[in-house]
């Protein structure tokens, strides 16, 4: 998916592509899409089921209005 392609549908401003932080104890991840409700776990708090996907953020210059995608496409290069 192009940044340049996604015009905000709010205002018709341009979006531009950014991410979301996962902040962990030791690293700054970016957050990722996982399929499913949430389930609880005893050890980590949730259970994170196979499948996930990188989740990009996309912010309108013009208003701020966010909008987000989970694609392969955006994954580590």
């Amino acid at each position: 998916m192009e940044a340049a392609a996604i015009v905000c549908p709010k205002c018709n401003g341009q979006m531009n592509q950014g991410f979301v932080a996962d902040k962990t104890r030791a690293a700054v991840e970016v957050m990722t899409w996982r399929p499913g409700p949430p389930e609880t776990s005893f050890f980590s708090g949730t259970k994170l089921p196979a499948g996930s996907l990188p989740i990009a953020a996309f912010c309108c210059e013009h208003c701020g209005y966010l909008e987000f995608y989970a694609s392969k496409l955006f994954g580590r290069h």
